[in-house]
C-alpha cells in the first residue's frame, strides 16, 4: 500500500495580500450592488489569514 501524497499549498502567504487587495478594489467597482455584500465579507475573511 502506497502512502497518500502529503498536500501542498496552493497560495503562498503574499497571495492573500494580493488577492485582498483584488478584492477590495473590485468592492469600490460595484459599489452598493447585491453582490457585494459577500465580496465585503470575503475581503473581511482574507483579513484574518493575512
Amino acid at each position: 500500500m502506497t502512502e497518500p501524497q502529503r498536500t501542498r499549498a496552493v497560495f503562498a502567504s503574499e497571495d492573500f495580500q494580493l488577492i485582498r487587495t483584488a478584492v477590495l478594489h473590485y468592492l469600490k467597482e460595484v459599489g452598493a450592488k447585491p453582490e457585494a455584500v459577500k465580496f465585503a465579507n470575503l475581503y473581511h475573511r482574507l483579513g484574518r489569514i493575512v
